[in-house]
């Protein structure tokens, strides 16, 4: 199946986001469909904190490890297309379908800001990308974000009248991350007859598959949410290590050959 065909509302697939070739190796061995990069987590691998400081140098060469890593679709977490004009995410499209990714999504805020760019200059970039989707070789599928409900920029009235705007500017997909409530994830469904993402972290993570498929999601991605789990792990394991000297969590750890089937694949 393709990654175009993953995308079915009322039928979300899960898009598991990797930070490595072996996390990716081992997600997709585990039956993840679709691989995506997540920019947070990416970071986190180079010991920095998400905001903007991985250049998209950085992160092609990183999607390109994981393209070749596994043998499903990757998708790319390319933040705001990596400048501000609608010729940058066009670009950015370009060069994301150079190194082998199926799609990526971009954002409608400015770097790692809580600001965003105006309504008009949002659709223009969403305008450029599609097109340039369309005119790379063999399918790409572009999604734009409207992350200022996410970031406090602005609410969901908003949200909804920019992904319709994105929406006849040609994306092939949407996703306004985190909105405040189920309901108003909703409302973004219901906005738009295209495919709707949906970021399973903070409440969403207690909502099951099941339930997204009711509602008529078409995607659910991790964003650096599985990344920050592994973070958890290390962060309690290392306070209980070197606070009370107690390794019990290490007592928990995969066997190594379960891994390593799963890195062979």
């Amino acid at each position: 199946m393709s990654f175009r065909e993953l995308h079915t509302p009322g039928d979300p697939f899960i898009m598991a986001n990797a930070w490595d070739a072996g996390s990716a190796k081992m997600l997709a061995g585990l039956g993840a469909q679709a691989i995506a990069t997540s920019s947070a987590a990416y970071a986190f691998t180079l010991g920095v904190p998400d905001g903007g400081q991985v250049s998209m140098d950085q992160h092609l060469a990183h999607a390109q490890d994981l393209v070749a890593a596994v043998s499903v679709p990757v998708s790319g977490d390319m933040e705001d297309g990596y400048g501000p004009a609608p010729e940058d995410c066009a670009e950015c499209v370009r060069l994301s379908a150079e190194v082998g990714m199926a799609g990526i999504c971009i954002e409608d805020t400015i770097g790692a800001s809580e600001k965003f760019y105006d309504f008009e200059l949002a659709v223009e970039r969403v305008k450029a990308a599609s097109a340039a989707a369309r005119a790379v070789s063999g399918d790409f599928f572009f999604v734009a974000r409207a992350d200022g409900v996410m970031t406090g920029g602005y609410d969901i009235d908003e949200a909804i009248r920019r992904i319709k705007a994105f929406d006849a500017a040609g994306a092939d997909g949407l996703y306004v991350p985190l909105p405040k409530s189920f309901d108003d994830l909703k409302r973004v469904v219901a906005a738009t007859k295209k495919p709707v993402n949906v970021l399973a972290a903070g409440l969403y993570a207690k909502y099951s598959r099941a339930d997204y498929a009711a509602a008529g999601l078409a995607r659910i991605s991790l964003g650096s949410a599985l990344a920050r789990t592994t973070q958890r792990v290390i962060h309690d394991a290392a306070l209980a290590m070197f606070g009370e000297g107690d390794l019990n969590m290490l007592g928990s750890a995969l066997p190594g050959n379960v891994a390593d089937r799963l890195l062979e694949s």
